[in-house]
């Protein structure tokens, strides 16, 4: 009897937590529409072409599916793989709440958990999970920046106040760091230690892979918001993508929920003026608010429906309880 009510209190933890996560994102995205008024967004959205609107929705839509293969690689590092589709569901419903509410790490990575754990990782295995695809994002964020830095230095001088000698070491270092991440991986056979954090090393194949889907991801992202601001500029794609990466750094080290703030002040770089503010808002519509509008009923229901089978689970067997996996249904 006692381990029952331990159980229902847990389960009952589990459900506050879901819904707080829900409102928090909810909040998140009223405090960043509140910003502007109903006139500046339909007046400057309505001034994005459909076309740019619709390859804008296609780059976002595919970064998200590439952002899938994150997850599917990280279970394989973690030793435990799934199929495709379980880690699709997983990474979408995470980050499309995750990207919101910001600190990812926390917020899409427990959302990670609540699947993962479902289908026999353990608390380890799901941290390996979150770990790979953050250097995951690190390393695509340092490829795609260090590129753009290289192919365009003049961009830097504007945004951080570099020479164009200081511009190049910075991205050739930038550069360096995923080559020397994959030729680690080749040669180290132990855990790689950075400060009192160790690492271990994934397979060179794998290596490999992480870089290639986190360039591609940076690079599907900076063609979304590329392909709003050229609606109202000149702005080429190169230009677009060494700011917003550089934007994104920061956003990524102050953990400011979906970039406020940070996003602004890229595009108002790039474009200056009242056009700014319909290709931000167009972006946040297109990149985070669109993907909540199906993530978070997505995560919802998942959780009523894992919750209805753990529960007629228990009851045919009450010998079972929520700390053991509950096959999903795929």
């Amino acid at each position: 009897m006692q381990q029952g009510n331990v159980l229902t209190v847990r389960r009952n933890l589990f459900r506050i937590a879901v819904i707080l996560l829900a409102v928090v994102a909810l909040a998140l995205v009223y405090r960043a529409l509140s910003r502007y008024s109903l006139d500046e967004i339909v007046d400057s959205v309505s001034r994005i072409p459909a076309g740019r609107l619709a390859a804008a929705t296609g780059f976002a839509a595919s970064s998200y599916l590439c952002l899938t293969l994150f997850d599917w690689l990280a279970l394989r590092y973690a030793g435990k793989p799934l199929p495709w589709r379980r880690a699709a569901l997983a990474s979408f419903a995470g980050l499309s709440i995750g990207h919101n509410v910001g600190i990812a790490a926390l917020s899409s990575g427990a959302i990670r958990y609540r699947f993962y754990s479902r289908w026999g990782l353990d608390g380890e295995e799901v941290a390996r999970v979150i770990l790979f695809c953050g250097v995951t994002v690190g390393l695509g964020l340092i490829t795609v920046g260090g590129a753009a830095l290289l192919l365009r230095p003049q961009d830097a001088s504007g945004i951080l106040g570099l020479g164009r000698g200081a511009t190049l070491a910075l991205a050739c270092a930038c550069l360096a760091i995923p080559a020397a991440y994959v030729g680690l991986s080749a040669i180290l056979r132990r855990p790689l230690k950075v400060w009192r954090w160790s690492f271990g090393l994934p397979t060179p194949g794998l290596a490999a892979a992480q870089v290639a889907a986190g360039a591609l991801n940076f690079a599907l992202v900076a063609a979304c918001l590329h392909q709003l601001v050229a609606a109202l500029s000149e702005a080429g794609y190169l230009e677009v993508a060494s700011a917003y990466v550089i934007g994104n750094g920061t956003a990524m080290a102050s953990h400011v929920p979906g970039g406020l703030g940070v996003l602004e002040a890229t595009v108002l770089h790039l474009l200056p003026g009242a056009g700014a503010v319909g290709a931000v808002v167009a972006f946040r519509v297109v990149y985070f608010f669109v993907p909540l509008a199906f993530g978070l009923p997505l995560f919802l229901f998942c959780e009523y429906w894992f919750g209805r089978q753990a529960s007629e689970q228990e009851a045919a067997d009450p010998g079972k309880g929520i700390g053991h996996s509950v096959p999903g249904r795929s």
